[in-house]
């Protein structure tokens, strides 16, 4: 049953996937009366650490830890491309078809961009060490092929993070890289596999995806709605730690998440919040990895009945994730063309639900990318999964799909 906002807009459409026994009252769509009382219970109760874990940070600092209700104020986020540098990316394009290569081999050598670069650079600098996030804007998606707008985005891209990660490993039934997938409500043709919200016109709540930088391109937009939120998550693990000292423990121990692929174990164990100590090149951080559907489920892929329920703290946190997330969010209203670039170890991010209408069909590409010179340290526990994303991918194997399809992970059929 679809519910809307108060604006009208259409939030829910799918509906909740069915709990788990023991599972405490949460599903997908955060619920703030359900999470304020369940904080007052917790409260209640006692007995809960007032000081964050040992070694992690009292407080955040920097321009990472931003406030999206006065951001604009000091950092402009949109990058606009000039008719010159639009030119020169059109020349990179030709010079890329010329060589005859498949989509695998696009390069920032063979995607020449000369005066373009040292501007994308500086921008792969403050993806990883200021703001976490930007905009380029300007690419005008109607002039140009469906390949030719994917030899763009992943031109463009070469030249901030120019390794490309793995968001699927098969496709049309057989063993593949996929680098490239499309966010796009495909609900009416097959709802009955669809587990995850990127593939509905639903709201998405806080979350992250997998890898280190997440970029999504905007070839088209909904008639209404469907803009992009993004948060600080410092911001977020600063008001936390300020007055809930107790959930960056919970935030902080092994939970059980749900793998929603074929595994001779169907969950594993980790942390959602991890402390990335010091270095000669960086100050201590933190990094926050997580999606509200491994605990909850989503549509058709409910939380499986073998796995431990989640812990009424575990769920508290889970909701004050989202509604701090909230507070503190920008909202980037995507324009056609735009490509947004997103440091996924600093910033989680949502969106609204959205309503298409004739050619009005909101359509993203979106990449996993990780550029090795600016790249964060990648905490232990997370190697494994970074590695089935970046480890082994080759340009013979790279594979770019031209149109939508629901990914393995994210489909009950898979």
């Amino acid at each position: 049953m679809s519910t809307a906002s108060a604006s009208g807009a259409v939030t829910w459409v799918t509906p909740a996937a069915r709990p788990p026994p023991g599972q405490p009252d949460i599903n997908y769509a955060p619920d703030y009366s359900n999470w304020r009382a369940r904080v007052k219970t917790r409260l209640a109760e006692g007995n809960l650490p007032t000081e964050v874990p040992e070694g992690f940070p009292k407080q955040l600092g920097g321009d990472a830890a931003w406030d999206g209700a006065t951001l604009a104020e000091t950092y402009d986020w949109t990058y606009v491309l000039s008719d010159g540098q639009l030119s020169e990316v059109d020349q990179a394009v030709a010079h890329f078809k010329s060589l005859g290569h498949s989509f695998g081999h696009i390069t920032a050598e063979t995607f020449p961009l000369p005066s373009l670069r040292s501007e994308l650079r500086r921008l792969s600098n403050e993806l990883h060490s200021g703001h976490g996030f930007f905009i380029i804007r300007g690419i005008k998606v109607d002039e140009h092929t469906r390949e030719d707008n994917i030899i763009i985005y992943a031109g463009l891209s070469a030249h901030i993070a120019g390794q490309r990660g793995r968001q699927d490993h098969k496709y049309d039934g057989k063993p593949a890289d996929v680098v490239l997938t499309h966010i796009k409500d495909l609900s009416s043709s097959d709802s009955s596999n669809i587990g995850s919200p990127a593939y509905t016109t639903d709201k998405q709540v806080f979350h992250t995806d997998s890898g280190d930088i997440v970029a999504l391109f905007a070839l088209e937009i909904a008639k209404e709605g469907g803009a992009s939120k993004l948060t600080s998550t410092w911001t977020v693990y600063n008001e936390i730690a300020r007055t809930r000292p107790d959930l960056i423990h919970t935030l902080s121990e092994s939970w059980d998440m749900e793998i929603f692929e074929k595994a001779n174990k169907q969950w594993m164990e980790r942390p959602l919040l991890h402390l990335l100590p010091a270095t000669d090149k960086a100050h201590q951080r933190v990094s926050l990895q997580y999606g509200r559907r491994y605990f909850v489920g989503f549509g058709a892929l409910p939380r499986s009945e073998g796995i431990p329920p989640i812990t009424e703290a575990q769920a508290e946190a889970l909701d004050t994730l989202h509604f701090i997330g909230e507070k503190y969010c920008l909202n980037t209203e995507f324009q056609k063309g735009d490509i947004q670039y997103v440091n996924n170890l600093n910033i989680f991010h949502a969106r609204d639900g959205f309503v298409n209408q004739g050619e009005k069909q909101r359509h993203l590409l979106r990449l996993w990318l990780r550029d090795p010179e600016n790249a964060w340290h990648t905490p232990q526990v997370l190697q494994s999964r970074w590695d089935q994303i970046y480890k082994g991918v080759t340009p013979e194997t790279s594979v770019f799909p031209l149109e939508p399809y629901v990914r393995s992970a994210a489909n009950r059929g898979r």
